[in-house]
């Protein structure tokens, strides 16, 4: 595995070539060519480190694919689409196109043919809907790239090139190695913090995915599935694969997105952390309307959904008969759909399953639909613990997020764990960061469920419905009041001396004035 120094350097090698490269291209749209191209070359050098080893365990040591005639390799095309979900000739390989880039004047065509290629290899198999669109965004004949194919095809070259560079191919078949996942995920970070919300709607800081990935997995030894109903780019499904997926490679992956570039860097994303296809199964469409996984439980939910978002509510007469939304017995407002989300999510929750999920703070105090939400939740016993993060974690989002977690099953001692976790963090120059000790704080309170003074307090159901069906950290948790104690029987005799001696400095004076006179 590649160690802390080298991914630095590595992550610093990235966003320079990325900045060098955008050239007029802005830097948002950019990222599908640098991350397009990283894509290109994982799924090349992985398919021939898989090929490789194949012939290399026959016996066949002086074997390489990458020089393999592409008639020669059509033998192994259907084996290599049923192992990997595709098939790349030997021609059309990352390294072989590379180098002849820069003599290639019809590089942009060539380059269009292999992403369809590829793409098209799938078809008919259990793949195709996995790998269809893939290089959807790799858009080779765009002007933005310049004004000419000539131009075109010089920042191509160089795209690849400097890809190319990279050092990231070692133990390119090492579910524990991540380099090239780790990349991608850098870029997506650092596209974000350029791009602010347009970024940020679809990054959550992988802090924050870790914490909501170890609570969702807490006691939980037999996890076969996580789910993600608004998965953007897959970070949190990913970074559940991190934690527990290395020692559980059948673990299932199941998400939906509605915006179709996030959705097509999302499938790319799980090829480059090495998730086989099988284990995958990402969504194009509108969750909330047109569920993709309608009917299906999973042992572990993590989203972060978008916050405050609009949607049609009670304006369609037939979604509060949904058996998602109707135990409410209302509908999230239209201008809200958090809540929605959140009974979307406890609607596909096993019984014995956990959800976590980021939430935007207003659903946890707004009135009128909201609270009868709440109301239906607090009463049938399916909040768990809410917790309130720092401010300034997220890009584009500046206030204090929380995370509510959801449980089907009725917990025995009907209580809900608050947790003020506000103070959990880092500076990291304008941006505020979970270090290791904050998170481990926050799933340590979580586990151990006691009271701890100013930190985190038991409430019952009872209590928390006499209280509005107020969810809101503060209102259970006592804030330390970190103002400077004042002594007031001190400062009372400190003024008494004070006015003592103004007296006896009064009379001096007064004395003074009479002997003047005199």
């Amino acid at each position: 595995m590649a160690t802390r120094s080298e991914k630095e350097e590595l992550f610093k090698t990235i966003w320079s070539i990325a900045d060098d490269l955008r050239g007029a291209v802005d830097g948002w749209n950019f990222k599908a060519y640098v991350l397009g191209a990283i894509f290109y070359r994982y799924i090349s050098e992985n398919i021939t480190s898989y090929i490789n080893k194949l012939q290399h365990d026959d016996g066949d040591e002086g074997f390489d694919y990458v020089t393999m005639s592409d008639e020669d390799a059509e033998y192994g095309r259907e084996q290599l689409v049923d192992e990997k979900g595709f098939f790349i000739k030997p021609s059309q390989l990352f390294c072989n196109v590379v180098a002849k880039a820069d003599e290639d004047k019809d590089l942009n065509q060539h380059l269009s043919n292999i992403f369809r290629e590829i793409e098209a290899s799938s078809i008919g198999s259990a793949s195709e809907e996995k790998v269809r669109g893939l290089f959807a965004d790799f858009i080779v004949d765009s002007s933005q790239l310049g004004g000419s194919v000539g131009e075109r095809n010089e920042r191509l070259a160089k795209v690849l090139k400097k890809v190319g560079e990279m050092p990231l191919s070692d133990n390119i078949t090492d579910n524990r190695n991540d380099i090239f996942g780790d990349a991608y995920e850098y870029l997506m970070k650092m596209y974000a913090a350029n791009a602010g919300k347009s970024g940020g709607e679809f990054f959550t800081p992988q802090e924050v995915s870790e914490v909501l990935a170890r609570i969702a997995a807490h006691d939980n030894p037999n996890i076969r599935d996580v789910y993600d109903p608004a998965c953007g780019s897959g970070s949190l499904l990913l970074k559940f694969s991190k934690i527990h997926g290395v020692d559980n490679p059948n673990l299932k992956y199941y998400g939906q997105e509605i915006n179709p570039t996030t959705f097509n860097l999302c499938r790319i994303n799980m090829f480059l952390h090495n998730v086989n296809y099988n284990n995958f199964n990402i969504a194009l469409g509108d969750t909330l309307l047109n569920p993709a996984h309608r009917g299906m439980e999973f042992d572990a939910i993590v989203s972060n959904p978008p916050y405050s978002l609009k949607w049609i509510g009670k304006d369609s007469p037939i979604l509060i008969n949904d058996e998602r939304y109707a135990p409410a017995g209302v509908l999230a407002p239209k201008s809200a759909a958090d809540l929605a989300f959140t009974m979307h999510m406890l609607s596909h929750l096993k019984v014995s399953g956990i959800c976590a999920i980021v939430e935007f703070p207003g659903v946890l105090y707004r009135g009128g639909a909201e609270k009868q939400i709440r109301e239906y939740l607090i009463q049938n016993n399916h909040v768990d613990t809410v917790i309130q993060l720092p401010a300034n974690l997220f890009f584009g989002v500046g206030i204090a997020t929380c995370i509510i977690v959801l449980k089907r099953e009725k917990k025995k001692d009907g209580n809900v764990l608050f947790i003020n976790a506000s103070n959990e963090y880092v500076k990291s120059g304008n941006k505020n960061l979970l270090k290791q000790q904050n998170m481990d704080k926050i799933v340590d309170a979580y586990i151990n469920r006691k009271d701890e003074q100013y930190f985190c307090k038991l409430a019952s159901n009872e209590n928390i419905l006499a209280n509005d069906c107020n969810l809101s950290v503060s209102s259970y948790v006592e804030a330390e009041d970190t103002r400077e104690k004042i002594d007031i029987k001190a400062v009372n005799n400190k003024l008494i001396e004070i006015v003592n001696k103004v007296e006896d400095y009064r009379k001096e004076v007064n004395s003074f004035v009479l002997n003047w006179r005199e």
